[in-house]
Order: C-alpha cells, then sequence, then structure tokens
C-alpha cells in the first residue's frame, strides 16, 4: 500500500490535510444536503444563506468579511444564487453605487427549510465524528479523518426530530 504522504509530513503538509479534510466534509454534507434536505443545494451556498438570514442584507464586500473568503469567489457564489432565484440584490439606499444583497422569499423558505433540517444534522454529525478527539493537533486531525471514512456524516445524521437551528447558540457551538 501507497504511504500517505501527506499525514506523513505532518505540520509541512498541514495546509493540504486541512483542505482534503475540508472537500471531505463538503462532499459529505453534500450527500447529507441532498439525502436529508431534498436539494442539491451547494455546500459552500449554507453560509452565504447563513450570513444573510442573520445580518439581513448585505454588500459582496460585507459577505466577503463575514465568510473569509475572495471577493471573485463570493461574487461567483451570489451570481450563482441570483440566478437559481434565492437571492437578489438592490441598490443601497444611501449610496447607489453600493448593491445590498438580499434573501429572496424563495430564499427565506429554504433558509427555513435547511433550519429546521440540515443545518442542525450537520452540526450534530460533525459533532458526533469530532467526539472523542484527543491528544496533539495532528493526531486529532488523523482521527477526525479515520473517523469521516469509518463512518460518513450520512451515517452520523441523528434521527428525527431535530433540534430547530434557533436552539444552537454561538457559544453553545463553542463548547460542544
Amino acid at each position: 500500500m501507497v504511504e500517505d504522504v501527506v499525514r506523513t509530513l505532518g505540520y509541512a503538509t498541514l495546509g493540504s490535510r486541512l483542505k482534503r479534510i475540508g472537500e471531505k466534509l463538503q462532499a459529505q454534507t453534500q450527500e447529507l444536503t441532498e439525502g436529508l434536505a431534498g436539494t442539491d443545494l451547494p455546500v459552500p451556498h449554507n453560509p452565504v444563506l447563513a450570513a444573510l438570514d442573520l445580518h439581513g442584507p448585505l454588500s459582496i464586500g460585507d459577505l466577503t468579511k463575514a465568510l473569509g473568503q475572495s471577493q471573485p469567489g463570493v461574487t461567483r457564489m451570489v451570481n450563482r444564487m441570483k440566478s437559481d432565484g434565492l437571492v437578489e440584490a438592490r441598490s443601497d439606499d444611501k449610496d447607489g453605487r453600493v448593491s445590498r444583497i438580499s434573501l429572496t422569499q424563495e430564499g427565506e423558505r429554504l433558509v427555513a427549510h435547511l433550519k429546521a433540517t440540515l443545518w442542525p444534522a450537520a452540526f450534530l454529525a460533525v459533532q458526533e465524528a469530532c467526539a472523542g478527539l484527543e491528544g496533539p493537533l495532528l493526531d486529532q486531525l488523523a482521527q477526525l479523518e479515520d473517523a469521516l471514512s469509518e463512518k460518513p456524516l450520512i451515517r452520523r445524521k441523528p434521527v428525527a426530530p431535530l433540534p430547530h437551528w434557533s436552539s444552537f447558540s454561538p457559544s453553545e457551538e463553542e463548547n460542544r
């Protein structure tokens, strides 16, 4: 069997390791999205929807800051979401040169559905995969990768009824 070079090189390849784990989590969350929420919404759109739900209309610049992502990437996501009818752009009342992105009625309906289904299920499934991680960071990453390989998120989804997303507060999330 070929050695896992990214795992073996430790801190020297930490970025690659985190990217690999992130890609696995996104792929497994996409499977959960389709199976549980009944939508093919791309997983990276969830934080955009959550930011708009939490903060209301935002400029692309504010969305970029809220998500910690590049402006071109956020613009591409927003444009796709516009074409899907989930968000719309309107001129800012105070500065007509600035557009504010907001949820459409369809986007609001989808967010309500995601808050009742996908978001709590994904939170709880990832929390379960992370439960019991111990030791130094690299050991924890190995444990997480192994846990996701042994039991993907779709097999970790909690049984109904799910707690509504509003029952998860930021301080609770940090303590879980």
